[in-house]
């Protein structure tokens, strides 16, 4: 009769403490505490799935009942309480699926279960697997069982989430995390699995298969049996990312050869490839920017060890991390977490993509700066907190009125600010020193009228160029970082709906979302870029501010252009300075936002 086949999950289960696969420091200390007949009345144990949680609690409870174990503190796997163990028909030891039998009559059942006394051996052991999932009264059915069992009884409990069980259970456990398996130890037991079944397998498809597992051995093993019956026995590198669908990392390596080179061409076309594949766009952003990750732990001996890889691929990719710079790796890096951000908004994905690729290609290009020993740098991008960002007014000061100029075609392209020159640096420390210069024409009586209103509020304005004004060679840096940015034309009115798409995006936050829905932005058709909200109190310009960052990249993201700011003025001088009574003021306020009368509709709002 033909053998029936057993799943290699199941087959190689391990038996014994020295079997237990990546848990040394955790199943030594049970061995101990065996050996030396101290052995508590609770454990825990806690870990990911798959990491051996429940084969160590069978071999604990085997070996506590073994009659002959072996020197190392295994179970000798001969006598008859642990063949009665093997064959499943022991009465000393019993499981409980918590998950399934997780009410307070369960509990009580196994309340009646703990009085009786093992009929041989020593112990009776009870597993209770998936213990989180008790309820909260059988959680406190169960406390004083657990407290004060007998003292033949000794309860084992297994968690993937720890943080799910109550206080008053862990104060009566020991506690024991379990660590999550490296890929090198997956590696290992999947080599000696292949050998034992006859299948020839490549290291480096075992390491696809390990890494696929995210460090639990279990998955590891079942999509061995995968791959395994796919390729026939014969498990090759190539047979594992096809039937695991796996992005090769050949893809990310030639990318990395076309930013080294500044290839854009090349990037673009294998961008293309990978898409033709299949593979989703966002998956290839986040799988970029792990492997850049990788790469710069690789490139320091000290970070190596970060890596959870096999050997031989720390050495390949320590190798190819060595031909670009620390800094090309920091902005690449931060490069593709903003296009892991931004993607969700974009309208492209594909665009969006691809102008990441030639950023990452433009990265390399080399620095006029001097490191003080004659060799260049890379260009670095200074980020600059939006909060500090210059306000149109602190612009107007530092800049020529526009007033008198017709606006540049939406055909040509911005051009970025170049370097300011020795004089316009010295002008601009010289009205640093001094209090805010106001724009000229309207917006000067404009601004005088409001600042003269009783509610006006107070803003500072920072100018960008003095983050620069400390050397000539910043400024030379701060221009190559600006020609970096993205200033595309936009119209207001998609300035209007990119802050429209913010503000429904963010429709749970009530006080934001009214704020945003009642105060538009004031758009200048000289000036697009910089824009002015008008609110009436200080808590919706706190609303805005708390969200500034996010508001800002959103807005920058979808009109392609990095230059985009605002300002909040606060007008309380319609309503204060008039001398209104409460009714008059409210009845004003819902004339002139129609988002008010709603929201007092909504709530039901009265005057009292």
């Amino acid at each position: 009769m033909e053998e029936k086949y057993i799943v290699s999950a199941r087959k190689y289960r391990p038996s014994t403490f020295a079997s237990v696969v990546g848990q040394k420091a955790l199943t030594a200390t049970l061995r101990n505490a065996i050996a030396t007949n101290r052995l508590a009345h609770a454990y825990l144990f806690c870990g990911g799935r798959g990491v051996g949680k429940t084969s160590t609690a069978r071999i604990f409870a085997k070996t506590i009942n073994c009659e002959h174990p072996t020197p190392d503190g295994d179970p000798c796997n001969e006598c008859h309480s642990c063949r009665m163990f093997n064959e499943g028909r022991s009465l000393n030891i019993l499981e409980l699926d918590a998950a399934s039998n997780n009410s307070v009559n369960d509990i009580r059942e196994l309340a009646d279960q703990v009085r009786i006394p093992p009929n041989e051996g020593r112990y009776r052991v009870f597993i209770i697997d998936e213990v989180h999932m008790l309820t909260s009264a059988a959680f406190n059915a169960f406390l004083k069982t657990l407290e004060e069992p007998p003292s033949y009884v000794i309860f084992i409990l297994a968690t993937t989430e720890k943080h799910k069980i109550i206080p008053t259970i862990l104060s009566r456990c020991q506690i024991y995390d379990f660590n999550r398996i490296t890929i090198s130890d997956i590696i290992d037991h999947l080599t000696y699995v292949a050998e034992q079944e006859g299948i020839k397998a490549e290291r480096s498809a075992l390491n696809v298969i390990a890494q696929r597992a995210d460090g639990a051995m279990r998955d590891a093993l079942s999509i061995f049996d995968q791959v395994a019956a796919s390729s026939r026995g014969n498990i090759t590198y190539q047979s594992a990312i096809d039937n695991l669908n796996v992005l090769d990392e050949s893809y990310y390596a030639r990318l990395f050869e076309a930013f080294r080179t500044e290839n854009v061409g090349a990037a673009l076309t294998i961008y293309k490839e990978i898409r033709d594949r299949g593979f989703d766009s966002h998956f290839f952003v986040t799988g970029l920017a792990q492997y850049l990750r990788d790469l710069m732990l690789a490139r320091d001996p000290q970070t190596l060890a970060l890596l959870d890889t096999d050997d031989t691929v720390k050495a390949q990719m320590a190798q190819t991390a060595a031909q670009l710079t620390p800094e090309f790796f920091y902005q690449a890096m931060s490069l593709c977490n903003s296009a892991d951000m931004e993607y969700r908004q974009a309208a492209s994905k594909t665009f969006l993509v691809e102008l990441l690729l030639i950023r990452l290609c433009q990265l390399t290009c080399p620095s006029p700066i001097s490191d003080g020993h004659g060799e260049g740098q890379a260009l670095r991008k200074i980020e600059i907190d939006p909060s500090l960002q210059a306000a149109p007014a602190a612009q107007a000061a530092a800049a020529p009125s526009h007033s008198n100029q017709s606006p540049a075609p939406s055909a040509q392209r911005p051009q970025a600010p170049s370097a300011p020159s020795p004089a316009q640096s010295a002008a601009q420390r010289a009205s640093y020193a001094q209090a805010p210069a106001a724009p000229s024409g309207a917006s000067a009586a404009a601004s005088a009228a409001h600042a003269a209103a009783p509610g006006a509020a107070r803003r500072r304005h920072v100018s960008l160029t003095s983050a620069f004004e400390a050397k000539p060679e910043e400024a030379q840096a701060a221009s190559g970082a600006n020609a970096l940015r993205r200033r595309s034309p936009f119209t207001a009115e998609q300035l209007l709906t990119a802050w429209d798409g913010f503000m429904e995006a963010n429709n749970r936050d009530h006080p934001l979302y009214n704020t945003m829905r009642a105060h538009k932005p004031q758009i200048d058709p000289q000036d697009r870029e910089n824009f002015k909200v008008v609110v009436i109190n200080a808590v919706q310009v706190g609303k805005l501010e708390e969200c500034r960052a996010g508001l800002l990249q959103a807005l920058r993201s979808a009109c392609h252009n990095d230059y985009i700011n605002f300002t909040i003025e606060v007008d309380e001088h319609t309503l204060i300075a008039t001398g209104m009574t409460d009714s008059e003021a409210l009845r004003a306020l819902v004339e002139r936002t129609p988002a008010a009368a709603e929201f007092i509709q909504s709530l039901k709002l009265t005057l009292t």
